[in-house]
């Protein structure tokens, strides 16, 4: 559940100052309010998505998925709902340990989730007075905000203040439960006691619509009219906010001036995203960023009786395909920032999104991650909203002939991400990527002039990603922690300098080129590395000959050579000396060859041990930094390398 629930919750980046790519306002500056408040309606939703007294459309529901719900629900049949500690939520403060605290809580919001599922495939109210237990549980709780977040309340880190709710990951997601619950359990809840759907109303409004209808300053809301990152905080909550606004608020005024306010605020994460669509925060966060724009989207179509429809806009559609843009093979992603190299990703929402912007090949995708995800024995039903549309349009997707979306080649320019591989349709012999951009993007990692570069499927230059989020991840000391380094991404050092944070250490003169035989990434990354580095350019080239291998150029000139310049790269894949001038890379499956010139480079091969519980989920416990130190004082030259199936 860590992985899966938790994980992205850990999203929490300071504000900075980023203006956003264009003033699109798409919502607002189509819809008024007026209109809006004419045009909502829950007739939509309410077939989108059945009641509990629906009997007939729950006993529809496939025997295998509705054992499934009620297997999970005993689970939970007698789980001791707990409290949360103040030393849990302390612990934070004191040793930067988030999950001492969140493990306790999502324990009680799983558990919920359970309870409430089995009890709409079962209808016979046996799981009712457990869920009751639960939700009066989760009432009495001080704050529905997690640790990492709580710093956001004027009192800073530490305890909750019970007098300012703070809205943020944590509280939106278990609001979106207790709004969910609040409107299919209403009925039932009034017949044990009139106090329970009453209770659950007033703290969703204490705690979650009050805040969001009168401030404008939590950051991630993008309204306080600061330029500032905007990334998926924005419309995962105001996802939540809509959802509860829409199942939990009676004022008609209130309803329609709250969804507008979440119009403006999502126009703001539209406006943040360049036209190539590609979230800068890496594809393990496209679930809760662009995913997460579709969710919102198509909640708000439905609540407008389809009046409000931005799937036909070129920049809607290229942010649902970036999914598949990122996909390298089997559960592999390409994991720039703090991306994870290996996802499982939501098929649901990859399948909706194709079929509401018209894309048959997102569509198949969805297919196929469903069918590797085995959906024909269970579907995920991990959130409310996603358990409900994952029941009931499974056989959907079951039915849709799988693909996987392996393309010959992409260049997402605004965001400079390059990918191509030796066959489309295939993930047969070389696929590589290439990152220009710049290094004040959303969960930033130093790697402008990066790669990733695989061979029959696995991986062999890797960007290792990020590890298990604690207090210093998104700390002043960010960028102390190894893996968010340039030192251990595959670019150079430079003067013993590497590269720094900020969005003036960019990628310049950047190119791309598929001519079919061959293809092609070229950057000056001479501008990621402040001025002691003493470097007026360096050209990094990347050159797929397709069908036979991958070269690696570098072409530079240097105002002082210090004797302290290397290429770095980090391999999982065992290495050893073949013969001077060449490594041998092995995959397990497959040997390469790493040819260079042994009279440029004396090369050491540094083990790292993986010892954190997130990254072994993609690697094995000792990858490998090679390091090219470059011989000589030269302040002019070039060189390459060459990767190559070994013969």
């Amino acid at each position: 559940m860590r992985l899966s629930y938790v994980l992205i919750i850990a999203t929490f980046l300071a504000p900075v100052r980023v203006s956003g790519q264009a003033e699109r306002n798409m919502l607002t500056g189509k819809y008024d309010s007026a209109w809006l408040a004419t045009s909502l309606s829950m007739q939509e939703v309410a077939k989108a998505w059945p009641s509990y007294a629906d009997r007939a459309r729950w006993a529809s529901l496939d025997t295998v998925y509705r054992r499934q719900l009620i297997r999970e629900g005993e689970t939970a049949f007698n789980y001791q709902w707990q409290v949360v500690p103040a030393t849990a939520y302390l612990e934070y403060v004191r040793t930067g340990n988030r999950y001492i605290m969140e493990d306790i809580y999502n324990m009680n919001v799983t558990a919920l989730k359970k309870l409430v599922f089995a009890e709409l495939a079962e209808g016979k109210e046996r799981f009712v007075p457990q869920i009751i237990n639960g939700v009066w549980t989760l009432c009495e709780v001080t704050s529905w905000s997690i640790s990492a977040s709580i710093g956001l309340q004027r009192q800073g880190p530490g305890l909750p203040d019970v007098n300012e709710p703070v809205f943020e990951l944590g509280a939106g997601i278990t609001s979106n439960v207790m709004a969910w619950t609040y409107h299919l359990f209403r009925s039932t809840f009034d017949r044990y006691s009139p106090l329970i759907a009453q209770r659950m109303k007033q703290e969703i409004n204490r705690r979650i619509l009050q805040p969001y209808y009168t401030r404008n300053d939590f950051w991630w809301m993008a309204l306080d009219g600061k330029q500032r990152m905007v990334n998926n905080w924005n419309v995962w909550l105001n996802f939540n906010a809509l959802t509860c606004i829409l199942l939990v608020e009676d004022d008609a005024a209130q309803r329609a001036a709250g969804i507008y306010k979440t119009m403006r605020s999502v126009d703001q994460f539209i406006n943040y995203y360049k036209d190539d669509g590609a979230c800068e925060e890496g594809p393990a966060y496209w679930s809760h960023a662009g995913g997460m724009l579709y969710n919102y989207l198509s909640l708000l179509k439905q609540a407008t009786g389809g009046g409000i429809d931005l799937f036909d806009k070129s920049l809607i559609k290229n942010i649902g395909s970036y999914i598949g843009k990122a996909y390298i093979d089997s559960n592999y992603y390409l994991n720039y920032a703090d991306a994870a190299a290996k996802l499982t990703t939501d098929a649901g929402i990859v399948y909706l999104y194709g079929k509401a912007t018209g894309d048959q090949q997102l569509m198949s995708f969805g297919a196929y991650l469903a069918g590797q995800q085995q959906w024909q024995k269970a579907v995920p039903v991990e959130t409310m909203y996603g358990g409900l549309r994952n029941l009931f349009m499974a056989a959907e997707v079951l039915a849709t002939p799988p693909a996987q979306p392996l393309m010959a080649s992409g260049w997402m320019v605004g965001t400079g991400i390059a990918i191509a591989r030796d066959e489309a349709g295939s993930a047969k012999g070389f696929y590589f990527s290439a990152l220009a951009g710049h290094n004040e993007e959303s969960h930033n990692h130093n790697d402008v002039g990066t790669c990733v570069l695989f061979y029959n499927s696995r991986p062999v230059l890797i960007d290792v990603g990020s590890g298990t989020y604690t207090g210093q991840t998104f700390g002043p000391q960010r960028y102390s922690i190894w893996t968010m380094r340039s030192a251990y991404h595959n670019v150079p050092l430079i003067n013993g300098v590497e590269q720094q944070a900020g969005k003036q250490y960019a990628a310049r003169a950047v190119q791309f080129k598929d001519t079919g035989p061959l293809v092609s990434f070229r950057a000056d990354i001479a501008a990621a590395y402040p001025a002691e580095a003493k470097v007026d350019t360096w050209l990094r080239s990347y050159t797929l000959q397709r069908g036979h291998s991958f070269t690696i150029g570098d072409e530079y000139r240097l105002q002082a050579n210090n004797g302290r310049n290397a290429l770095h790269f980090i391999t999982s894949a065992a290495v050893s000396q073949k013969k001077e001038g060449v490594l041998l890379l092995d995959t397990g499956r497959d040997s390469l060859e790493l040819t260079y010139d042994p009279r440029l480079f004396k090369v050491t091969v540094e083990p790292i041990t993986i010892d954190d519980k997130k990254l072994l989920q993609s690697w094995p416990p000792l990858v490998y930094r090679l390091v090219f130190s470059m011989t000589g004082h030269r302040t002019r030259g070039k060189h390459r390398l060459v990767v190559k199936k070994a013969s």
